[in-house]
């Protein structure tokens, strides 16, 4: 793979055997973040477990205490009451039949979440290979599902996120932006790894945190110690 100028200078800064402290990756991603954008920084969590295995998946969703620095767009299939509350809440689009019309009819998808009430469920699965593929079905174990959606979208808006694994055991999740300063993405990582860790399946064996690496959207990956991830997070 070709890599620019600036990707390859902000590369000589990580040392590749290294795994680093949590205050010293973070501290680093921002040195890595050269593009002319606020960049995004995400972190990739590799689990020892089988996602292939049905008591074995990690699922969730988290506040993170800072937010994400993105204005996420949500969408709520809801009607009546539930629907006049998600437009008090401040949800970027509202409807039921009308919108799940508009995806299946416009391939329309300029929005981020979707939240439903659990009776909109029979109808939103109708056009489940289309958000299923992207990550926007909504789920109960995502907090997505529900009846409390004034709650439900406050808590997106506020910076809530959903983690799950990958095909390949991983997950991906951003956790700010490369202008949040160094206790704010500590503060969101920390939440985001306090979470994953409580997540456990009882049926994991071995080591739990297999490779941990925090990445700007353009910058080079930054291994974290494992170990001490589950050390400190045991302590926030």
């Amino acid at each position: 793979m070709k890599r620019g100028k600036k990707y390859k200078e902000s590369a000589k800064l990580v040392e590749k055997a290294r795994l680093y402290d949590t205050e010293d990756a973070v501290e680093l991603v921002k040195k890595t973040a050269s593009a002319k954008f606020d960049e995004t920084v995400e972190a990739h969590i590799r689990l020892g477990v089988d996602s292939r295995q049905a008591d074995q998946q990690v699922r969730g969703a988290v506040v993170l205490p800072n937010g994400t620095g993105k204005d996420v767009r949500v969408l709520v299939i809801a009607k009546g009451d539930k629907a006049d509350e998600a437009e008090a809440a401040g949800a970027n689009y509202v409807g039921a039949e009308d919108m799940i019309a508009k995806i299946q009819g416009e391939n329309w998808f300029d929005f981020d979440v979707v939240v439903a009430t659990p009776n909109m469920m029979g109808q939103l699965g109708r056009i489940g290979r289309l958000l299923g593929p992207k990550g926007l079905m909504p789920n109960p174990k995502a907090g997505t599902v529900t009846m409390d959606i004034a709650n439900a979208v406050k808590e997106i808006k506020a910076g809530k996120i959903e983690y799950r694994l990958d095909r390949t055991n991983i997950i991906h999740v951003p956790i700010g932006k490369a202008s949040f300063d160094n206790q704010k993405l500590l503060e969101n990582f920390r939440t985001l790894m306090s979470a994953i860790i409580k997540a456990r399946p009882s049926a994991a064996k071995g080591q739990y945190l297999r490779s941990v690496v925090i990445s700007s959207t353009m910058g080079p990956g930054i291994k974290i110690n494992p170990a001490k991830i589950t050390d400190t997070s045991s302590e926030n």
